[in-house]
């Protein structure tokens, strides 16, 4: 049953991409896995069940999980890269054909048809920046970094680092040239932000 569900899933998430979720029908569905409409009803209660499945399945962002309180800013730098180079690698695994504006389109599909989603996303926003907040104020504690920054706005910068390389996404057609210009910013304004 959950190898079906999951090939249901996988499946439709090829649509979702390349399409979108507005000229995706329950009859493209069934017809893409070979399933009658029953078959697949029996699976997903309707298309907007489906989608969310396919999205938590397919779109896990997630924080870096790390030590807040004792970890490094330099430190935590690198794992923020590292972390987003892992999510970007998982994401475009399977993909034989990258198109990024196709995911920038299904993101923007998250927020009309799955209800939650924005809740969702901007409790992970803000956990992000009280989290990169902590870790900055302890860096200006031990004397890591320079104590006449506003912490609140730096933790901005590096949230806007990291939904920013969206961009290079879109114009190299890249992850590895993604995350080389995302490492490139944050290490550079890290250099900056040292004592």
């Amino acid at each position: 049953m959950k190898d079906t569900r999951d090939f249901i899933i996988d499946e439709a998430y090829r649509l979702f991409l390349n399409h979108s979720y507005e000229a995706v029908s329950i009859s493209m569905i069934s017809n893409a896995i070979g399933f009658t409409k029953g078959a697949l009803y029996h699976h997903f209660i309707s298309k907007e069940e489906l989608f969310r499945a396919v999205i938590d399945k397919h779109f896990p962002i997630s924080n870096a999980q790390v030590d807040v309180e004792n970890i490094s800013l330099k430190d935590y730098t690198q794992a923020c890269i590292s972390h987003i180079q892992k999510i970007l690698e998982a994401l475009f695994a399977d993909e034989k054909e990258f198109i990024p504006v196709n995911y920038l389109s299904l993101i923007a599909d998250c927020f009309r048809h799955y209800e939650g989603f924005a809740e969702q996303k901007n409790q992970f926003i803000d956990t992000f920046i009280s989290q990169a907040e902590t870790i900055i104020h302890n860096a200006i504690k031990r004397g890591e970094v320079r104590d006449d920054i506003n912490v609140h706005v730096i933790a901005l910068h590096y949230l806007s680092f990291s939904i920013g390389m969206a961009g290079d996404l879109i114009r190299n057609n890249s992850v590895e040239s993604a995350v080389n210009s995302l490492t490139g910013q944050f290490n550079q304004f890290y250099e900056l932000l040292k004592k």
